[in-house]
């Protein structure tokens, strides 16, 4: 997720700082060499800051191709992206992972990718394959941006923590909710789309004039808004952060368990369930790779059994394939979002760069 990050979301696992994972074993060199990889074993994926994985399961895609992995990382999702479309044709690696349905379109309209008809795509569910028939990307993991709330903040007032996007406006919240700025941030960009679902082409705009005259806080950024402003956070709390509400993701509860210190017994955090918008993450094979036999096995690998069962306690966000387990931490502290709300890539690639001016008029002037 970009968070990205995708809890790179996507973004959630920002918070755990960049890394630069390369597998062991395998050969050794660059990802040039020829289109069918046959002067490289080194296979290069290029994402998002938030990409992470463990490097055990590294090893063991090592093992199973003869292929190292090596990770470039390229910033936020949105940045990321762009840097991928300024250097189309001539790409710096061989896969890459992180555009989601908020960015597809630019993707695609670039032409990015190589179609590829992954091995084992049968077990990825059917609605978040955005691009099926076509094979330019294929699904790796989703995650719902939601609004997270701090329990204690109002458990001590005894005030009912907001739901819907309608509560978030009431005068009980003001100056409670910090947002990030959708020009900068996959997580804020999201939002912005959840609310033009909601109140739709004629609606959102009135509605975030309701925010804005409510106190919304905007920031640029996910770590910006999550670690700094937002009370509920471990890193709120070290920074005496005072706004309760925040944009972030459905999976961030389990972080905080997994994270705290001394580890609570639930939570400290809780979703609001109506303001949940789903982000879809996917990863494609760069048209003009060095290393097309390598990208491909890559991709083969990204939504095998192994790294969707492994994806959701380092990226904290949930796999697409059907046989893949999510660990305790998910099932016992995480919230099942049964209705997010969506909209199709291509409403997204018709209004998105509009929407995002038109909001930048409305709330930041």
């Amino acid at each position: 997720m970009s968070t990205t990050k995708k809890i790179t979301a996507g973004a959630v696992a920002t918070a755990l700082g960049a890394l630069t994972l390369t597998a062991c074993g395998g050969g050794s060199g660059g990802s040039g060499g020829t289109g069918d990889g046959a002067r490289s074993k080194t296979v290069t994926l290029v994402s998002h800051d938030s990409f992470a994985a463990s490097d055990a399961v590294l090893k063991e895609f090592t093992q199973e191709t003869g292929y190292t992995v090596k990770v470039l990382k390229s910033g936020d999702a949105v940045e990321a992206v762009n840097k991928a479309v300024l250097t189309k044709g001539a790409p710096q690696g061989d896969v890459f992972f992180g555009v989601d349905n908020t960015t597809l379109s630019r993707a695609l309209d670039n032409g990015l990718f190589e179609p590829y008809e992954a091995k084992g795509l049968d077990r990825v569910d059917p609605a978040v394959q955005l691009d099926k028939g076509e094979h330019r990307v294929t699904p790796v993991d989703y995650g719902d941006i939601c609004v997270n709330y701090d329990k204690k903040y109002f458990a001590d007032r005894k005030l009912a923590p907001p739901q819907t996007f309608d509560d978030l406006a009431e005068p009980a919240y003001k100056d409670l909710l910090v947002v990030e700025n959708p020009e900068r941030s996959t997580p804020g960009l999201g939002f912005l789309l959840g609310t033009a679902a909601a109140y739709g082409d004629g609606g959102w705009q009135g509605y975030w004039k309701k925010l804005k005259d409510n106190g919304v806080k905007v920031v640029d950024s996910w770590e910006i808004a999550y670690n700094q402003e937002f009370s509920g956070s471990a890193g709120g709390k070290k920074a005496k952060a005072d706004r309760p509400l925040v944009v972030s993701y459905a999976s961030s509860p389990p972080v905080e368990v997994l994270y705290g210190e001394p580890k609570p017994a639930e939570a400290p955090t809780g979703v609001s369930t109506g303001t949940c918008f789903r982000q879809i993450e996917f990863a494609g094979l760069l048209k003009g790779a060095a290393n097309q036999d390598g990208g491909k096995a890559l991709i083969d690998f990204l939504i095998g059994k192994q790294f969707q069962e492994d994806m959701p306690l380092n990226m904290f966000v949930h796999p697409v394939a059907k046989d893949a387990a999510l660990p305790e931490l998910f099932t016992k502290h995480g919230v099942v979002i049964d209705k997010p709300l969506t909209l199709a890539p291509e409403k997204i690639a018709k209004n998105r760069d509009q929407w995002v001016q038109a909001w930048s008029s409305l709330v930041l002037k």
